[in-house]
């Protein structure tokens, strides 16, 4: 039981809540709105993919950064600098993920096996993107923006704008909470020649940017909506999920980062949870 925990906590399985809500969105987009058939095992299936997906991304992350977190004080008893889990061990772990998330995409359908590279690519590819730009947080924003469209297709093989919408939108709202959760490293970035909006900009001025990004996230939230010609379930879901982005954005400022894992963590967690059910109230009302 403890070796499991610790590769829970290696891959911060709790962080799952960011994505996973929008994939059962787009899962549920392509049966409730564009009537494609209910099956239970797909839903596993895609269920699947997440946990496999996201379990090789963040482990991949931690092997890739394990000298960089080794010197940083925030992070340096992670489970691969603190010598809890063997720079080999958690390797194979990422390995392992990857057979098992391309395998699993096999029993989907044919369009979805052959984008799993691609997938496979952004998130893993991630990690080091660090190193040489500061649009690193867009690099994770499109792997988590990913979700709802590879939800989708994995029930209608083909693509729709509405599910690119979401896929969008996570884009922006991922990109921008990053860049808040960045702050912390801002100092530290630049004395390692890493690169992030903190560290390019300073923190007043990526907050901005952080605003900009949410704001047009805010927009495509409401545009999706209007396309979709959506009732009051969703507009329900739309008021809570960006005033919790504005609330985010009152627990941070660039003289005061005590509250970055509440504005990090609980405030958007919090939100994806709650839009997403608000979001299946109103495709199953429909």
């Amino acid at each position: 039981m403890a070796a499991i925990a610790n590769y829970l906590s290696l891959i911060k399985f709790s962080h799952t809540v960011f994505a996973l809500p929008f994939a059962v969105i787009g899962f549920f987009l392509a049966i409730q709105y564009f009537h494609y058939p209910f099956e239970w095992w797909k839903l596993l299936l895609v269920l699947l993919c997440m946990v496999f997906a996201r379990s090789a991304a963040m482990s991949f992350n931690r092997w890739a950064d394990r000298n960089i977190d080794a010197q940083n004080p925030r992070t340096a008893l992670r489970e691969i600098p603190g010598g809890i889990i063997s720079p080999r061990a958690a390797l194979v772990f990422v390995l392992l993920n990857c057979v098992f998330f391309v395998a699993t995409t096999w029993f989907i359908n044919p369009l979805c096996f052959y984008l799993s590279p691609v997938a496979l690519l952004v998130v893993l590819g991630y990690s080091y993107t660090k190193r040489f730009t500061a649009l690193c947080h867009f690099i994770l924003g499109i792997g988590l923006g990913l979700a709802p469209v590879g939800a989708f297709l994995s029930v209608s093989a083909r693509f729709e704008l509405l599910p690119v919408l979401y896929g969008f939108a996570v884009l922006f709202w991922v990109s921008g909470f990053d860049i808040i959760y960045a702050l912390q490293d801002e100092e530290f970035d630049k004395s390692r020649q890493l690169n992030s909006i903190p560290a390019l900009l300073g923190k007043g001025r990526a907050l901005q940017v952080s605003n900009l990004l949410h704001i047009i996230c805010s927009a495509i939230i409401i545009g999706a909506g209007v396309f979709a010609g959506f009732g009051w379930w969703y507009w329900l879901a739309s008021a809570v999920f960006l005033g919790l982005l504005f609330y985010q954005h009152t627990l941070v400022s660039a003289n005061d980062l005590n509250r970055v894992n509440l504005a990090f963590f609980t405030t958007n967690g919090i939100a994806s949870v709650v839009f997403a059910v608000l979001v299946l109230a109103e495709l199953f009302s429909r």
